[in-house]
């Protein structure tokens, strides 16, 4: 099959070509013939699965053979993304499928950014508005924006929405929304809330389901090293110099940790940034924008940066810390693997994490495979001062030696592999295997 079968506007199918997009994934080619047939449809998917398009392309079809103008102050169709990075990449991803020169009127409005930029903007309408929820909530309050002829509503990762407790945004802004519509639900994960979501959303909605919810990518080669917490610093340097001209995307859970880490890594001398809630927008847009040219190699990002994002090329997802929502490693290990390219998801995990990676591999219905460490001999070593050459363990695992799979490249041991020393007992950031490094602290 291809797209010119799904029977899309020409204009569409040229501007994908253009791309190089001729066949559908599977999840496009499954809701794409519901929502041209005017079906509220619950799309459920893993990253990296071409859900933007899925429901993005029978919109802007509907749109583009109705010919209608923008309504001033409104919008005939909206898109609702947790995330200001994912806002932006799904108005990008809309305008190139619409092509250039299109009539249709894509704009974006998201928080930490002024307001009254994009009150201007909204005067003249869109076809299609592409917001947050706390924004667009701003802009309805202000009576920037109508949402009276809005006749199509997408919620887009959509359990990251009930994670971020948009549930009551979501309220406040359908009472603004016509009863009348037809309403795309997508997500990549199926939480017990998200029935209660679909039930007051969407009618009679069709279910596209095209992996179990919670799955990895199975072009994802993952492994896990039991490490103390006080040695994942100079583990993590060892294995992004192993493969430094490759992307890597490191996650942890708070903003000020993660910012620690992307400094430490910037003096240790690599091309890193950090993208999480304390950045401003400017500076979230300029890290990503380096990331995909490639300038900057590593991003060092909390979960703000799990969801959604099509980031090309990323080789490696590290989590330094596992998230303490087992769904969440799917999200973060699914910015690898993106359009059926390989991936490798390598995590961490200290003694006080070992809840957190059984909840993981429960919700995964699979046992990560273990490439170093065994989890009764992990145990956290206090930090001492160490004369220079010293050794310390690492994650209790004894000997010098380095630890399997630290490269990236070895295999996984079945659980039997130790984690050597290497360095500082204090677990510092630094490069190389002698022990006269920087010795910062890890975060």
């Amino acid at each position: 099959m291809d797209f010119d079968m799904l029977g899309l506007a020409p204009r569409l199918t040229a501007a994908l070509s253009e791309q190089g997009l001729t066949q559908p994934t599977p999840i496009q080619a499954q809701a794409i013939p519901h929502v041209m047939d005017g079906r509220d449809v619950m799309g459920l998917a893993q990253t990296g699965t071409g859900k933007t398009a899925a429901y993005g392309l029978p919109m802007l079809d509907a749109l583009l053979k109705d010919g209608g103008k923008a309504p001033a102050r409104g919008a005939r169709a909206l898109v609702l993304a947790p995330t200001r990075e994912l806002v932006n990449q799904i108005a990008d991803s809309l305008g190139a499928f619409a092509g250039e020169g299109s009539h249709l009127r894509v704009l974006r409005v998201v928080g930490g950014v002024g307001i009254n930029p994009q009150i201007k903007r909204l005067e003249k309408g869109a076809h299609v508005l592409v917001a947050t929820p706390g924004r667009l909530i701003d802009l309805l309050d202000r009576k920037a924006v109508s949402l009276s002829e809005t006749g199509y509503l997408v919620l887009d990762e959509a359990d990251q929405m009930l994670d971020m407790g948009f549930i009551h945004a979501l309220r406040t802004i359908s009472k603004h929304l016509p009863e009348e519509r037809q309403t795309l639900l997508f997500s990549a994960t199926m939480p017990k809330l998200m029935a209660e979501i679909a039930g007051s959303y969407l009618k009679d909605p069709v279910r596209v389901q095209v992996a179990p919810p919670g799955k990895a990518v199975e072009k994802i080669d993952q492994e896990v090293h039991f490490v103390a917490k006080a040695a994942k610093g100079d583990l993590l340097v060892e294995m992004l110099e192993a493969h430094k001209d490759e992307r890597a995307i490191v996650f942890g859970r708070t903003k000020w940790g993660m910012e620690k880490l992307a400094k430490q890594l910037d003096r240790q001398g690599f091309a890193v940034a950090a993208i999480h809630g304390a950045k401003s927008q400017g500076q979230r847009e300029r890290a990503l924008q380096g990331f995909r040219e490639g300038t900057l190699k590593v991003l060092v990002a909390t979960d703000v940066a799990a969801r959604g994002l099509d980031i090309p090329e990323v080789r490696h997802v590290y989590n330094f810390e596992l998230p303490n929502v087992a769904e969440n490693y799917v999200h973060r290990i699914g910015r690898t693997a993106r359009a059926g390219a390989d991936g490798r998801a390598v995590a961490f995990c200290a003694p006080d994490e070992m809840g957190d990676l059984k909840d993981i591999e429960k919700a995964m219905k699979a046992a990560i495979p273990v490439a170093s460490g065994r989890p009764w001999e992990v145990e956290e070593q206090p930090a001492k001062k160490s004369g220079g050459g010293g050794r310390g363990r690492r994650g209790g695992g004894g000997g010098g030696g380095r630890p399997q799979g630290a490269g990236g490249g070895s295999k996984p041991q079945g659980g039997a592999g130790r984690a050597g020393g290497g360095g500082k007992p204090g677990g510092g950031l630094r490069r190389g295997r002698g022990g006269a490094g920087r010795g910062a602290k890890s975060a």
